[in-house]
């Protein structure tokens, strides 16, 4: 069964840390691109970091230089580390698999085959 398991999420004050992790089971993450999402509004995910099969990573304009993806194949688990965190940033997180396709060009979730259910993240000022 595949299967995708955000933790790490939670509430923390503006300029703190946190890094999220995705525990994937039923697949290799190695094998798939892995992003990270939040929620633009009820009907849409916006890509705020993926990562490809062989390790190249994107970053949306946002987060560049306090967020970065990584994954540890050995555990086959993505990560985001996140940074600098500012209160517009709180928001539902998901990881995600695209199955088929590549990395490129992933602005939303679409496409995106394999969810989880999201970790919450809430920075306060």
């Amino acid at each position: 069964q595949v299967q995708l398991v955000e933790s790490g999420g939670g509430s923390v004050q503006a300029g703190g840390s946190l890094r999220l992790s995705c525990a994937a089971s039923g697949f290799t993450v190695s094998s798939y691109c892995m992003g990270w999402f939040r929620q633009v509004s009820a009907k849409a995910r916006e890509a705020i970091a993926l990562i490809s099969t062989d390790s190249r990573t994107t970053y949306v304009d946002s987060v560049k230089g306090r967020f970065t993806i990584s994954k540890d194949n050995a555990k086959n688990t993505l990560y985001l580390q996140m940074n600098n965190l500012k209160p517009e940033d709180s928001d539902l997180y998901f990881c995600a698999a695209r199955v088929r396709g590549s990395c490129a060009r992933i602005y939303s979730g679409m496409g995106m085959d394999y969810w989880g259910k999201g970790t919450p993240v809430t920075i306060s000022s």
